[in-house]
């Protein structure tokens, strides 16, 4: 089929043809990019935190009347608060175990700093989270252990958050150990925190730091597990439930520390929530973005589609005697249909041309302005084969129409 004379009856319909061109592009470029950060949000909240979310709780409360300051027998007395809810959790039968600690995955205090291999931290520096916790810590959240050892109830420290003191031993994340010791031999080193000496007795396959913004994504597995219980005028705890029991240790948990200490708030909403549930909460933007995002790309795609359909009827309705001339002449209706199907190719090819180098320049402008990843190009090509592709699904009917109509009547429509 010679290209000329499609090319020629496009150029008697520039309006139409731009409309349709500018509509696909449009479309190719917001589509493309939409579906990249909808890929992004799924990706996002769909990452592992490295802990066995199923059964895990998070208990957050502050005491009425507990001691403040530093000395000694405040901090005492602090811990030894501490010490009496977490055995209270333990005993309770639908727990299975319960540990102090002052952040979970997706939420809680982030304290964070910087390991390297040298007091004077030169060189190599690491920056992660600290979880500060005791040895229950570790087994609560079901982290994988993938080399050395649990804390032993010895090595754990207590003191207020405004201590200097540094816990002699660690336990770390793979990526932690990774970035610093590169040949694998991290398990027994040394490394210094913010300039302080520790040694590294396990390792833990993942875990997720407490953040989920944009400025920790750069390290969001590095983290470090602390033995030490933060005393304070407020506590959290991590619970794990056994199986299938999740709201029932949710009930006791309130009941029984409430029974212990009344003097105490934990506020209906977020005092006593299950990981899942924290989950629920962190991602909710994200899970209402990628809805909506859906949601104009099916807009977009069927409005384009319904722009096709309609031009290419206004046409064929335009055309009939030029159809009836060609059947007259010997065109059989599988010519009409693929010159209707040809010509609305080209019109495609211009728009996913424009559109692809749209999408690139809008992804390139999110870049600079947002800080967000680089698209693929894959999503573009991806784009480009799904847009010819409801292009010519949408002309089709209109094409097949405009190929059943006899030479007889198309003359006579005139």
């Amino acid at each position: 089929m010679s290209l000329h004379p499609l090319i020629s009856a496009l150029r008697r319909h520039k309006a139409g043809v731009a409309l349709i061109v500018l509509q696909i592009a449009l479309t190719l470029a917001i589509v493309c990019n939409a579906i990249f950060l909808i890929q992004q949000r799924i990706e996002r909240v769909s990452r592992p935190t490295g802990a066995v979310e199923d059964g895990l709780i998070r208990i957050s409360q502050t005491w009425f009347g507990a001691p403040t300051g530093d000395d000694a027998a405040a901090v005492e007395k602090l811990d030894a608060m501490q010490r009496t809810d977490l055995a209270t959790l333990r005993a309770l039968p639908d727990v299975q175990d319960a540990a102090a600690s002052t952040s979970m995955p997706l939420q809680g205090m982030i304290y964070s700093g910087n390991l390297s291999l040298n007091p004077q931290q030169a060189g190599l520096n690491v920056t992660a989270a600290y979880y500060y916790g005791d040895e229950h810590l570790r087994p609560t959240l079901g982290l994988r252990l993938i080399a050395g050892r649990d804390f032993k109830a010895d090595e754990i420290l207590h003191h207020t958050m405004h201590s200097d003191a540094v816990s002699p031993v660690v336990i770390v994340s793979k990526p932690v150990a990774d970035q610093l010791f590169p040949q694998g031999d991290a398990l027994g080193k040394t490394i210094y925190q913010d300039g302080k000496p520790a040694v590294i007795v396990g390792i833990v396959e993942r875990l997720q730091t407490p953040t989920t913004q944009a400025w920790g994504s750069s390290w969001d597995y590095n983290s470090v597990l602390e033995p030490v219980r933060l005393d304070g005028a407020s506590a959290s705890y991590a619970v794990r439930a056994r199986p299938g029991r999740e709201q029932a240790a949710m009930r006791e948990a309130r009941k029984a520390l409430l029974a212990v200490n009344p003097l105490r708030v934990m506020p209906e909403s977020w005092g006593i929530q299950s990981l899942s549930q924290i989950r629920g909460k962190i991602y909710r933007a994200d899970h209402a973005m990628a809805l909506l995002m859906t949601v104009i790309c099916v807009i977009l795609l069927g409005v384009t589609a319904a722009g096709i359909v309609g031009l290419t009827s206004f046409w064929v309705g335009q055309r009939r005697k030029q159809i009836g001339v060609r059947r007259a002449l010997g065109a059989t209706r599988h010519d009409i249909l693929n010159y209707f199907l040809t010509e609305n190719l080209l019109i495609g090819l211009g728009g996913v041309i424009v559109g692809a180098m749209l999408a690139i320049v809008i992804n390139l402008w999110m870049v600079t302005r947002f800080e967000m990843d680089r698209m693929s190009l894959v999503y573009v090509g991806v784009g480009i084969l799904a847009l010819l592709l409801l292009g010519q699904g949408a002309v089709f009917a209109p094409a097949l129409r405009a190929s059943r109509v006899s030479p007889v009547e198309a003359t006579r429509s005139v």
